[in-house]
């Protein structure tokens, strides 16, 4: 091959490469911007379907403040079975704390972890619990989940004294909580995660109060 058209392969080489080095640029500039367009809509949206479930285990009518704007951040606890930070939110009405919705995870689901958020009211009881997250058998162990079935609503009204802590069982281990033969497992998890957490609130009950109060 001639020097020339040596030469020419070779300018034919750096115009291609210049294209390809513009190219992946443009497309990594589109990629960061349609990120971070985005990861702010994504952040909305977690935002509302997590109020939305917030407000499923504290009744929206009970409190008058911002929520979301407002919310704690606990370190991690055992009784609360987290490992990294969590979070809890803070009802108040008129500024007076009305209950507190906290973040839990039941470690030991059949498949895993199961996410919680449970609602806990100044008196220590249950105002509502409801799954985040979980990897349970469809079919099986999902009925912890209130679009599947309605067992998650028998916390609602409990505290450690009703029933008393030692009832804090499901049926079959000579408890209070109703629980599907074929499907103990699940149903054992949360139930100890839902005692664990009520524990927690009493133990830090003036803590997360005071953490709250308006400024």
């Amino acid at each position: 091959m001639k020097r020339g058209d040596l030469q020419g392969v070779g300018l034919r080489a750096l115009r291609n490469a210049v294209i390809l080095l513009v190219f992946v640029g443009v497309l990594t500039a589109l990629l960061a911007a349609t990120f971070k367009l985005t990861r702010s809509t994504i952040r909305q949206n977690e935002q509302q379907a997590k109020l939305a479930l917030i407000s499923q285990v504290l009744p929206p009518s009970s409190f008058d403040n911002d929520l979301l704007s407002t919310g704690l951040t606990l370190p991690a606890d055992e009784m609360l079975g987290t490992h990294s930070p969590s979070r809890a939110w803070i009802a108040r009405k008129q500024g007076r704390a009305i209950g507190v919705v906290l973040e839990a995870i039941a470690p030991d689901g059949y498949g895993g972890d199961i996410g919680l958020l449970i609602g806990i009211n100044v008196r220590g009881e249950i105002t509502g619990v409801r799954v985040t997250h979980h990897h349970e058998t469809p079919g099986l162990g999902d009925y912890i989940e209130i679009a599947k079935s309605h067992w998650i609503l028998q916390f609602n009204g409990k505290s450690l004294t009703q029933p008393a802590e030692a009832a804090w069982r499901v049926q079959q281990d000579g408890g209070v909580f109703v629980a599907r033969t074929s499907a103990t497992v699940t149903p054992r998890a949360v139930v100890k995660a839902v005692k664990l957490a009520l524990q927690y609130f009493l133990q830090h009950r003036v803590e997360l109060l005071a953490m709250a109060a308006p400024t």
